[in-house]
């Protein structure tokens, strides 16, 4: 039987190269999708460590010429594609009135187009065979905003409106195309190092912080499962039901602790580097500079891909109170 085989959008580094990792450990094979070819080569040595088989696919997601070209080279050289991850992302550390014009949209058509010509190239594929699954990688921030990343947080919002919008109309057309989006807390990343700033500390990370292959491990399990959302991370689930029932309170909180929390203590270099418009030379991997301080365990996570559990322990619990009630 051959091996499946998934595309993975920002797979040179972060997020999206654990994710590249994870799939590889269970025998996918693995479209690596990116700019930064140092990053892409980096990825495919990590796919091949683990034993899997890597496509390099250098290509700018903004561009949807360019993704529908790496789409069809996978089709063409090793044949349909099972999944697809729409993980690359650009963010701006910066207030809105000091953010250019055309940083904010070079920023959006990275992170929201980026995802929405992924899905395209990915559907238009999938939905004829009516098989497939197409895993958009969300945020937190994406029901919650928060100040000093107003491109990101919209982009990550845009996504998931588009998304909701396509389910419906999948839905309608009665197709066995599987959409999934997976939301998450704050991660150990290059982001932080590459992201393109006005502070004058370095960015770092607001709240915990979990390690990147947290996150892979969700979004591998997303891919293989018909879930609708998966929330990764305690603070996801916080922010996502917090702003449901107290957003004003958020509002005022964030504009008091997201400036001083999204701020380190380390004076931004002036030979930083960020990857806006270009990737940042050198292969960066997965992890950032927060290894002391991520943790590389979810309870929410291992709770919420295990709900049978939550169901077990409520029955104890009704079998315990009727065997006490009937004392």
């Amino acid at each position: 039987m051959a091996a499946k085989i998934v595309v993975v959008t920002g797979s040179s580094g972060g997020i999206g190269r654990a994710t590249a990792i994870e799939f590889a450990k269970h025998g996918w094979r693995v479209g690596l999708l990116a700019r930064g070819i140092d990053g892409l080569e980096g990825a495919r040595k990590d796919v091949e460590r683990v034993g899997g088989q890597a496509m390099v696919l250098q290509a700018d997601v903004a561009y949807h010429d360019q993704v529908e070209a790496a789409a069809a080279r996978v089709e063409r050289e090793w044949g349909p594609i099972d999944v697809w991850v729409n993980d690359a992302m650009s963010t701006i550390f910066c207030d809105f009135l000091h953010t250019s014009p055309e940083d904010f949209k070079r920023a959006t058509e990275v992170t929201y187009l980026g995802a929405v010509w992924g899905t395209l190239a990915a559907l238009r594929r999938m939905k004829p065979r009516d098989s497939g699954t197409i895993v958009q990688i969300g945020s937190a921030l994406a029901y919650r905003s928060i100040p000093l990343q107003a491109p990101y947080c919209g982009a990550k919002s845009a996504i998931r409106g588009f998304t909701d919008s396509l389910r419906s109309e999948l839905i309608h057309d009665k197709s066995r195309v599987h959409l999934t989006m997976v939301h998450l807390s704050a991660f150990n990343t290059p982001q932080f190092d590459w992201g393109r700033t006005c502070f004058h500390e370095q960015p770092k990370p607001l709240g915990k912080i979990f390690q990147p292959e947290v996150a892979a491990q969700g979004i591998y399990w997303a891919a293989t499962h018909r879930r609708r959302e998966l929330w990764v991370g305690w603070p996801a689930v916080q922010a996502i039901l917090g702003t449901r029932v107290i957003p004003g309170f958020l509002d005022r909180m964030l504009a008091h602790k997201a400036y001083e929390g999204q701020e380190g203590k380390k004076p931004v270099s002036p030979q930083r580097r960020d990857n806006l418009y270009e990737p940042v030379p050198g292969d960066h991997g997965a992890h950032g500079r927060f290894d002391s301080k991520a943790v590389n365990w979810s309870a929410q996570l291992w709770l919420d891909t295990h709900r049978w559990v939550m169901v077990l322990a409520a029955l104890v619990v009704i079998l315990l109170i009727g065997v006490v009630l009937a004392v």
